[in-house]
């Protein structure tokens, strides 16, 4: 909550004009109403919230009466839900509309995919004959998407590391392509009110020509009658409704309208030029933050790239890979290809895609990597435990209570811990994985990945910066915090940068050490 708001010099005087901006209300927004938090279910994860109403126009979104620390949840870690700001949800409403799984199976383009919302967005939309890739520009931000997407546990995706422009190669390869560009983030201005001081009309200016380079440069990659999704946190026409008419005016695209309800409360907008239909987010008008998206339609054919299957890779070596099988639900619908020492699997549709990725681009991530085999025994990777296709059955499994969990996820030693069984076993909560653990008769060994630990202490009487959701405000949210610890640990971080930082120093209660952190727009 804002109390005594000071928006950035012009920046009220630049909306008047735009769709559906009304200056009373969004000022008073701003400086009276808390901004809201909203999370989306795993639906391969089913859990049950209590004190939640739904988000209107998303399947498994839902808003939460308060705000937990999400750090101290394990059902977080275990995947079954992501913390997404409501607005940005609407791309599933987008994708239900224009999506159909009985026209056959389609290849999904995030672009600009860090940290991870609309890509476990979009797994929750598309079956597992469809493909996602995940990209992120930023070699920095990749791991977070990474790690967000093995939580969500779809063998069906993929995620790279490249420029867009190293996607125009890829010609025809998409069927939807989302874009959620950088911007100049006026639409967190109530999560973040520091972010207004990074606001200015050159910033908008600047971020217009960054957006346009990346759908140009993104554009080949997209099959004739495949969609645009666009889409930004921003209020500005000029990143919104002008870009649209761009690329209108550049390419052969015709808008898509996408039904409302009334009460959800969305601007309908139409850009000036092309009438290309925009759907804007303001939270005086919706339970949501700032946003803007729309759809668009490519009407013409700029070629098709045929797969590459490498003529030199290696032959499958059979015999390893029955001793998979066992470890895995459904093995004759996998894939199963070695990389070093480590074994994965992707959904078998998709083997010509992979090798086609693999030549054109940098993959970070490949499907689910199920582990390293020591001779006939599979030491599982923590992405299997986490996975979809994760054959519990084959393994023995510790239900842990919910002191016994945060202890694991800290990587803590589990002293005082009564052991049944001996081997590999899966920690759960909750009946949920949470990864890895050996057991052995007088100890257990746990192999929570290090990177992954909880790092922070749960401190019901200061709430100031206890744990890295409280410092970030959202995972997902555009407007981000890098945070690095000033000792010898690291802090998890959410998301990384894309513009120009702005530093400031945190202080962490009880934890002898200070936080020096960067924010970033867009």
């Amino acid at each position: 909550m804002i109390n005594d708001t000071h928006f950035p010099k012009g920046f009220i005087s630049s909306l008047v004009q735009v769709p559906g901006f009304n200056t009373e209300s969004f000022i008073a927004t701003h400086q009276n109403a808390d901004a809201l938090t909203s999370v989306r279910i795993n639906p391969y994860k089913t859990i049950t919230l209590n004190y939640t109403q739904p988000v209107p126009w998303c399947t498994n979104g839902f808003y939460l009466d308060s705000r937990p620390s999400f750090t101290f949840d394990p059902l977080f870690h275990a995947g079954c839900y992501y913390v997404q700001e409501a607005s940005s949800m609407f791309i599933d409403h987008i994708l239900h509309h224009i999506y159909n799984k009985d026209n056959g199976p389609v290849k999904v383009l995030d672009l600009c995919a860090a940290p991870g919302g609309k890509s476990t967005l979009i797994s929750s939309a598309i079956g597992d004959e469809d493909l996602l890739v995940a990209n992120e520009i930023i070699k920095t931000r990749v791991p977070v998407l990474t790690d967000n997407l093995n939580r969500w546990g779809r063998t069906n995706v993929v995620v790279t590391n490249n420029d867009p422009k190293a996607f125009a190669r890829l010609k025809g390869f998409f069927d939807i392509i989302v874009v959620d560009a950088p911007c100049s983030g006026s639409g967190m201005f109530r999560k973040d009110p520091a972010a207004m001081d990074e606001w200015s009309g050159g910033s908008v200016t600047m971020c217009q020509q960054r957006q346009e380079r990346i759908l140009a440069d993104v554009y080949p990659a997209l099959a004739e009658d495949g969609y645009f999704i666009y889409s930004t946190c921003s209020y500005s026409y000029e990143e919104n409704e002008a870009v649209l008419d761009w690329l209108c005016e550049k390419f052969e695209l015709e808008t898509v309208q996408i039904p409302l309800q009334t009460e959800w409360g969305v601007v309908e907008s139409q850009s000036e030029q092309h009438k290309a239909w925009g759907y804007r987010f303001y939270p005086d008008q919706v339970k949501g933050e700032g946003f803007f998206v729309a759809c668009l339609r490519k009407r013409e054919d700029t070629g098709r790239l045929q797969n590459f299957r490498s003529k030199n890779s290696p032959k499958p070596n059979y015999k390893e890979i029955d001793l998979l099988k066992p470890y895995v639900n459904n093995p004759a619908d996998l894939y199963f290809f070695k990389l070093n020492d480590d074994w994965l699997a992707i959904n078998k549709h998709h083997r010509d895609s992979l090798e086609t990725l693999q030549y054109f681009l940098y993959l970070k991530k490949s499907g689910i990597r199920l582990g390293k085999l020591a001779g006939n025994e599979l030491i599982p990777d923590h992405e299997l435990a986490l996975s979809l296709i994760l054959n519990k059955d084959a393994f023995l499994q510790t239900e842990l209570t919910y002191e016994q969990a945060i202890a694991y996820l800290r990587k803590d030693n589990m002293d005082n811990f009564e052991i049944y069984g001996k081997g590999w076993s899966l920690m759960t909560y909750q009946g949920h994985a949470l990864g890895w653990a050996k057991l052995l008769p007088n100890r257990v060994n746990n192999y929570y990945p290090k990177e992954l630990r909880i790092m922070t202490q749960l401190d019901t009487r200061d709430k100031t910066l206890t744990s890295v959701d409280d410092c970030l405000g959202s995972v997902g949210n555009p407007v981000s915090c890098l945070l690095f610890l000033a000792s010898i640990n690291t802090l998890p971080y959410s998301t990384l940068p894309t513009c120009r930082p702005k530093a400031f120093l945190f202080h962490v209660p009880g934890q002898g050490c200070a936080v020096l952190g960067f924010r970033y727009p867009g």
